[in-house]
């Protein structure tokens, strides 16, 4: 990871208007009144079970949604961001419930966001069973909507994945993003702003469009993951979101354990080095703020480690080892 010029301002989410230490401080505030959030799921017993719930939207990805037209793929970024939540704890998705607002109804348009839930649905095998759609006058600017998802899914209690059981040398395999996903996109328009490209331009170094590149729909891991968990091992699941590696694995671990990531073990795609360079990003930044490749990242037994790169090479699915879990705190890189 490079930066391309020392004499750039170099952007950071911070002052794109996204403060994660605020939203961390947030989280721990609610804590206090409300014990046991703080997982990328929350957890309900019901019986042998526990039902799982998340919750998110797709931030400012939308603009973006406006700004290219591609309205019929937003959807399953939606779906995603709740889905690949609540997988992390092992949790089957069961069904999902949508909120769209807008200030003036468009029924074609809508009907296009909401194909894109129906999609993201069918991706992750759960039903959606609902929603809400707001009309709001003069609450969005015109031909502009805001989207929210809820999802809902069960695993059994003695099935649960928590991270309890992790321990040091267990190691870190890591599963390729499409992209940015649904996070870092207000620190994404401003390098686009200042970039000068549009987003019509071709991205450097890709094969797409710049838009298409920064629209291409969120990973639906669901699947994938609960086939590899059923065949043991698997000890915690971080899905990289917001915060990116820096913020996101070390909540997957016991007290006492970091890890470290081999940044050389996986391609840098296009899109994040344009970002990096366009931007003048630092490497921390780019770490706490982006997918960089990597969307989803299973902490696993040595043993299951060899299992799931075995099966990559069998040309089954792409993975990575990106890393192992050491004693200490927080993430470093190597």
């Amino acid at each position: 990871m490079s930066k391309k010029d020392d004499d750039a301002e170099s952007l950071n989410y911070k002052d794109s208007g996204v403060d994660i230490d605020a939203g961390t401080e947030l989280v721990k505030r609610i804590a206090k009144m409300a014990p046991g959030i703080g997982g990328f799921g929350g957890l309900f017993p019901l019986g042998d079970s526990f039902l799982v719930a998340g919750t998110d939207g797709v931030g400012t990805k939308l603009k973006l949604a406006f700004e290219t037209g591609i309205h019929h793929t937003i959807g399953i970024d939606l779906v995603a961001m709740s889905v690949n939540d609540i997988v992390t704890s092992g949790a089957k998705p069961l069904f999902f419930l949508d909120y769209f607002a807008t200030s003036r109804l468009d029924v074609d348009l809508a009907e296009k966001v909401i194909k894109g839930i129906v999609d993201g649905c069918e991706q992750s095998g759960c039903a959606l069973l609902g929603g809400e759609t707001a009309e709001m006058p003069d609450f969005y600017a015109e031909g502009e909507y805001d989207l929210s998802g809820f999802a809902v899914g069960i695993v059994k209690k003695e099935s649960v994945i928590n991270g309890k059981n992790i321990v040091a040398g267990d190691v870190l395999i890591g599963l390729p993003s499409s992209g940015v996903h649904s996070n870092g996109f207000s620190l994404v328009r401003k390098v686009v702003a200042r970039s000068g490209l549009s987003l019509k331009d071709e991205l450097p170094g890709g094969s797409t469009t710049l838009g298409e590149a920064l629209m291409a729909p969120t990973i639906i891991y669901v699947k994938q993951v609960l086939d590899i968990i059923s065949k043991g091992g698997v000890k915690g699941i971080a899905h990289i979101t917001g915060g990116g590696f820096t913020d996101n694995i070390p909540r997957v671990f016991p007290d006492g354990l970091g890890a470290v990531i081999h940044t050389d073990a996986w391609e840098l795609p296009p899109l994040f080095k344009w970002i990096q360079q366009s931007g003048n990003i630092e490497d921390s930044e780019m770490r706490r703020t982006f997918n960089l490749g990597i969307g989803m990242v299973l902490v696993v037994s040595p043993e299951a480690a060899s299992r799931i790169l075995g099966e990559a090479n069998n040309g089954d699915y792409v993975a990575y080892r990106i890393g192992e879990v050491i004693n200490g705190e927080g993430v470093s890189y190597h």
